[in-house]
């Protein structure tokens, strides 16, 4: 891509970035939070169980180093297994009944805790730090009936032991009941804590319908600490029926299965990161919760696996279709490969093309237009009325991929229009049809001007 090029679509993208901004919508959250869509990396797609201070150290540096921070890729997120484990009685506690870091992995730095170490590292490098938790609270914190920071109650008044949640690596972690007291109280020692250690953003997994009462009780912990936290809500299982909870409590929400592909790795690694079939069935997902996204709280389809060529699992065109369609939703772009094994093509061509990244920020989800077989089309409308059309072909040969210009929003002009391809950076003419030849599981993406 050329340097003027570039200018032109760095330029695009700090002006979306002030826009959007000024937006409003009272359905999401009102913290000032994710006005647009996180930009960052976390652990779990490359490390999985084996985070080190020094390896998330690493990851941050590489963030930094790679140019990536420069255009607005700013969180690095702890996944699962900071915590210590013995084993399915649940994460070991502190006398307040909240989860122990793991030293080994995390050391302590004299009186500092080893996550507080690490935070205060990302922080130093002008990034922000985020951890992963789940509902809940630990069988040891019942058994061992842990007081409750600031109150005279304890665990086994606030604790659901016959009902489990969800810990998928460790185990062992029952349901709160917030209608006793203390509850809320619990909640909120824990966020209280994550202040201390400089925590940005929570990541609260293994999440179902029914935890509709702990996203709250987390967004009230928040809010009580006096510090900004993104809070992210993934899933163990849930339906839009959370939805009304998550755009009133969250700022982002994760409803989809991994896009890892677990299945697929070999030789012990977490390589390859995903395949086709993971990224093909966020079509429905990107088309079905389309309506509940917005500046405040996003829909979120799970990490970027655009980083590390092969290992990828995706193909150069899959990689292109994985991040136009995460653009076009306006989800957070959160990366999950080996930042300090960066491929130059998905880094340069891929993860640097501010003209995609633009489209992810202006925090507009785009709707689904055409379902047609192979074929699908998403598009959304700018506040200056360029038209952003994405052209799909999910089946395995090359396809011509059309959709009339008003289904898209575009008002009838005889002239015809002028469509940038962004992954391209070519412009040509379309016609009253906005058409494409678009390879097998490609996409062609416009961004579309009346001439």
């Amino acid at each position: 891509m050329r340097r003027l090029r570039n200018t032109f679509t760095a330029a695009l993208v700090i002006i979306l970035l002030v826009g959007v901004d000024g937006l409003q919508n009272a359905r999401a959250e009102n913290n000032g939070l994710e006005r647009r869509p996180v930009l960052g990396w976390s652990s779990w797609s490359f490390l999985r169980e084996h985070p080190t201070a020094a390896k998330i150290d690493a990851q941050a540096r590489a963030l930094q180093q790679s140019g990536l921070q420069k255009i607005g890729y700013n969180y690095v997120n702890l996944d699962d297994r900071w915590y210590q484990c013995p084993g399915r009685q649940g994460p070991n506690v502190d006398p307040y009944g909240r989860w122990v870091t793991d030293a080994s992995r995390f050391p302590a730095d004299g009186d500092t805790n080893g996550i507080k170490v690490v935070a205060d590292y990302i922080h130093s490098l002008g990034m922000k730090f985020g951890i992963y938790v789940t509902p809940g609270i630990s069988k040891q914190a019942v058994s061992k009936n842990t007081p409750i920071k600031g109150t005279n109650y304890t665990a086994a008044q606030i604790a659901e032991p016959s009902v489990a949640e969800s810990n998928y690596n460790c185990r062992g972690m029952v349901a709160i009941n917030y209608n006793k007291p203390g509850a809320q109280e619990y909640t909120n020692s824990w966020v209280d804590m994550l202040v201390t250690w400089g925590v940005d953003y929570i990541k609260i997994d293994g999440m179902s319908d029914r935890n509709a009462v702990d996203v709250k009780a987390w967004s009230t912990a928040i809010r009580q600490s006096g510090r900004p936290m993104v809070l992210d809500v993934t899933q163990g299982s849930f339906t839009r029926a959370i939805a009304p909870t998550l755009m009133k409590y969250a700022n982002q929400w994760e409803f989809a299965p991994d896009v890892e592909c677990y299945e697929c790795e070999k030789g012990g690694s977490s390589y390859p990161l995903t395949n086709w079939a993971n990224v093909e069935k966020r079509f429905n997902y990107v088309a079905e919760w389309q309506s509940y996204s917005g500046p405040g709280g996003f829909n979120d389809y799970d990490s970027i696996e655009v980083g590390n060529g092969s290992n990828n699992g995706l193909t150069p065109v899959e990689r292109q279709t994985q991040m136009s369609l995460w653009a076009l939703g306006s989800a957070p772009l959160i990366l999950g490969v080996d930042l300090t094994h960066l491929n130059q093509l998905d880094l340069q061509k891929y993860l640097k093309n501010t003209a995609v990244l633009a489209v992810d920020q202006d925090s507009i989800a785009a709707k689904r237009v055409l379902n047609d077989s192979d074929r699908q089309v998403f598009a959304k409308t700018e506040p200056n009325g360029d038209v952003i059309v994405g052209l799909f072909n999910t089946g395995t040969k090359a396809e011509k991929v059309a959709i009339q210009a008003s289904a898209v929003g575009l008002p009838e002009r005889e002239r015809g229009y002028s469509a940038q391809n962004l992954w391209t950076g070519n412009v040509e003419k379309q016609g009253r049809v906005i058409r494409a030849i678009v390879p097998s599981h490609g996409v062609v993406l416009y961004r579309v001007k009346v001439i």
